[in-house]
C-alpha cells in the first residue's frame, strides 16, 4: 500500500517536500530498500525489463573453508563478491540499511543469519570460518581503535545500545565463531561485529559479502537478495562473482546460486481463484508486471521465478500475484454461485453457553496460557511428567512455557494464586482446550475441550463444586444414576495425588471417565503458593455433543 503526505514549503515559491509511505509484505525482501522498488515500480509499469541476474566465474575463485568447530555454533555460511562497485553517499546507506532490515526481519535478530560485509581489496583469501575459544579470538572491532579479545568484547558492548542484543546469541558457548583472511586478519565475529580492518565506505570498489547462519537456506536467501539489489552498482551490472564454500567434510559450494526456477500454472484456475476473465495473454503480461517472466504455452503459462522473489514456493503464490497485478479493487464484484447458512461449530456453541451458566453460578470466568512448565503439570499436581500424555515444546523459549497444558486446573491455580488477597471465597472458572499426545491423529496430539472449576476458600468448599457438577449435567440433560442403573453420570472413589486421600473421586459418564473432582491435597495448595483449601471439578465436555 503507497500513501502520500504532502510537506509544507519552507519558503514562499520552494517546491514542496513529498513523502511516500510504503507497507511491504514481511515476505517480500526484495523490497526493503529503494533500488528493490525503483526496480519493481519501473518493471511494474513497463519502463524497463526485469534484468537478468547472473554469477560469473573469474579465474581465480576466492575460497571459504569452514572448519568442524563450527558445528558447536553456526555451522553454514555462504559467500559472494561484488566487483567494480561505484556507491555514492545514499546508495552506500540504503546498502547498510537493507542488511540491518534484513538482520531484523528473515534473520529473526541475527539468530539465523549474521551478514557481514567487507573491503576485499584490504583482506586475502583464502578465509578460514572457524569457531576459538574467546580468549584466543582477538582483533579491533568496527569503528574502534583499540585489540580486544572476544571475552573483553563482550564486556565492551554489554552496554551498547544496539549490539547488546545479540551478545546472548553466543555468550554461553565455550567457541565464538569467527572469520579471518590468509593472512590472520579477523574479517568479523558473528553475529555480533565486523574487523575495522575490512570496513567497507564509499570509495570501496571491491565488497567480499559472508553470511554465517544456523540455516542454510535462509543464508542463501538473505544472500540471493543483497547482491542482487546492490550489483546494479557493479561496473558490469547484474553480474555478481561466485566463491566457493568448501565444508568440512569436503564437498564445495558455488555461493551465490542465484537460482532461476519454472513453475508452470494454468490461466484458468488463476482466473477462478482471482475472479477474473482473462485471456492467457493478459495473464501472463500481468506476471510480467511482477517481475516474473512468462511465457504462454497453450492454456498453461510458463512462470520464471527470478532468485529475488523467494517468497513465491507454490502455485498459489502466483496467482497473488496476478490480483495484486490487476488490482483488487478493480476485481469484478459477484454473487456467491451457492447459497449457504453459516452455523457456529458444536463444540464451540456448547462452550459457550456453559460459560453463561456457570458464571450465572456464581465463578469468574478465567483465560490462562496453553503452555506451562512441565513443573505444573507434574511435580506441582503430584504426578510425573513420563506418566502424563504431554507435548513438549523441541526450543523452549523460557522455563515458563515447555509443555502444552494436559490439565486446566494448574493455569486456574496460579490464577488464584496471583489474585490472593482479594475478598474470600474465589470462584474460577475456565473452559478451554488441553493437548494430550495421541499417536492415531496425524500429528501426533490432539485437543480436548475441558471445563474446570476451582473454589479457594478458608474450608474445602467440596459441596459447591459438587453442586455446580449437577448444575451443569442438569443443563445438558444428563441424570444422577448409580452404578449400573442406565444411562447418566455417577461418582466413583478414586485415588490421585493431586486430591486429598478419600476426597477425590472419578466421574463417569457412558462407562467412560470423564472427569475428576475433590478436594486439592495441601502438598498441591502450598507448592501454588496458596494458604487455604481448594476444591476442583475438571471434566472433558466433548462426550456430551
Amino acid at each position: 500500500m503507497i500513501s502520500k503526505e504532502q510537506g509544507e514549503g519552507k519558503s514562499e515559491g520552494a517546491s514542496e517536500e513529498v513523502i511516500y509511505r510504503i507497507d511491504i509484505p514481511a515476505n517480500r525482501y526484495d523490497l526493503l530498500c529503494l533500488e528493490g522498488l525503483v526496480l519493481g515500480l519501473n518493471v511494474f509499469h513497463g519502463k524497463m525489463k526485469m534484468p537478468r541476474f547472473k554469477t560469473i566465474k573469474p579465474k581465480k575463485v576466492e575460497r571459504m573453508v569452514i572448519k568442524q568447530n563450527t558445528a558447536q555454533i553456526r555451522p553454514f555460511a555462504a559467500a559472494a563478491i561484488l566487483r567494480g562497485v561505484t556507491l555514492n553517499k545514499n546508495s552506500y546507506n540504503s546498502f547498510i540499511d537493507l542488511q540491518d532490515k534484513l538482520h531484523q526481519n528473515i534473520c529473526r535478530k541475527r539468530t539465523l543469519v549474521a551478514i557481514g560485509t567487507h573491503d576485499l581489496d584490504t583482506i586475502e583469501g583464502p578465509f578460514v570460518y572457524d569457531a576459538l575459544p574467546p580468549k584466543e579470538i582477538k582483533f579491533v572491532p568496527l569503528n574502534q581503535d583499540k585489540e580486544y579479545d572476544a571475552a573483553q568484547l563482550m564486556e565492551l558492548y554489554s552496554t551498547h545500545a544496539q549490539l547488546k542484543t545479540y551478545l546472548p546469541i553466543i555468550r554461553d558457548s565455550p567457541v565464538y565463531p569467527v572469520i579471518f583472511d590468509k593472512n590472520g586478519v579477523v574479517l568479523s565475529m558473528p553475529p555480533i561485529i565486523n574487523g575495522n580492518h575490512s570496513k567497507i565506505s564509499t570509495d570501496t570498489k571491491n565488497i567480499f559479502i559472508e553470511v554465517t547462519a544456523t540455516d542454510l537456506t535462509k543464508a542463501k536467501i538473505v544472500l540471493d537478495t543483497l547482491v542482487c539489489m546492490f550489483s546494479k552498482y557493479c561496473s558490469k551490472p547484474y553480474e555478481v562473482e561466485l566463491c566457493e564454500v568448501e565444508y568440512p567434510d569436503g564437498k564445495v559450494m558455488n555461493s551465490p546460486a542465484l537460482p532461476y526456477r519454472n513453475e508452470i500454472i494454468d490461466f484458468s484456475k488463476a482466473n477462478t481463484y482471482i475472479g477474473l476473465q482473462e485471456s492467457p495473454e493478459n495473464i501472463a503480461k500481468l506476471l510480467s508486471k511482477m517481475c516474473l517472466g512468462t511465457k504462454v504455452e497453450g492454456e498453461k503459462i510458463k512462470v520464471e521465478i527470478p532468485p529475488t522473489r523467494h517468497d513465491i514456493i507454490h502455485p498459489c503464490d502466483i496467482f497473488e500475484d496476478v490480483g495484486i497485478a490487476y488490482g483488487y479493487n478493480n476485481i469484478p464484484k459477484t454473487l456467491p454461485t451457492a447459497a449457504t447458512i453459516s452455523q457456529q461449530f458444536p463444540l464451540n456453541k456448547l462452550s459457550d453457553q456453559l460459560r453463561g451458566e456457570v458464571a450465572q453460578a456464581g465463578f469468574t470466568e478465567a483465560l490462562t496460557f496453553s503452555l506451562c512448565s512441565i513443573d505444573d503439570i507434574s511435580t506441582k499436581l503430584g504426578w510425573s511428567i513420563e506418566k502424563l500424555s504431554a507435548v513438549h515444546i523441541s526450543n523452549p523459549k523460557t522455563l515458563e512455557f515447555q509443555v502444552a497444558r494436559t490439565t486446566l486446573l494448574s493455569g486456574l491455580l496460579k490464577t488464584i494464586a496471583a489474585n490472593r488477597n482479594m475478598p474470600l471465597p474465589i470462584k474460577v472458572f475456565e473452559v478451554s482446550d488441553v493437548v494430550l499426545k495421541d499417536l492415531m491423529t496425524e500429528v501426533g496430539a490432539r485437543n480436548e475441550r475441558h471445563l474446570c472449576a476451582v473454589y479457594y476458600n478458608k474450608n474445602s468448599g467440596f459441596e459447591v463444586v459438587h453442586g455446580l457438577l449437577d448444575r451443569v449435567m442438569q443443563l445438558l440433560g444428563v441424570p444422577f444414576r448409580s452404578e449400573g442403573e442406565g444411562i447418566g453420570y455417577h461418582l466413583e472413589h478414586d485415588e490421585d495425588p493431586t486430591y486429598f486421600p478419600k476426597r477425590c473421586a472419578k466421574i463417569i459418564y457412558g462407562g467412560n471417565v470423564i472427569g475428576k473432582i475433590g478436594v486439592l491435597h495441601p502438598d498441591v495448595i502450598t507448592k501454588f503458593e496458596l494458604t487455604m483449601p481448594c476444591s476442583a471439578v475438571e471434566i472433558n465436555i466433548e462426550p456430551f455433543l
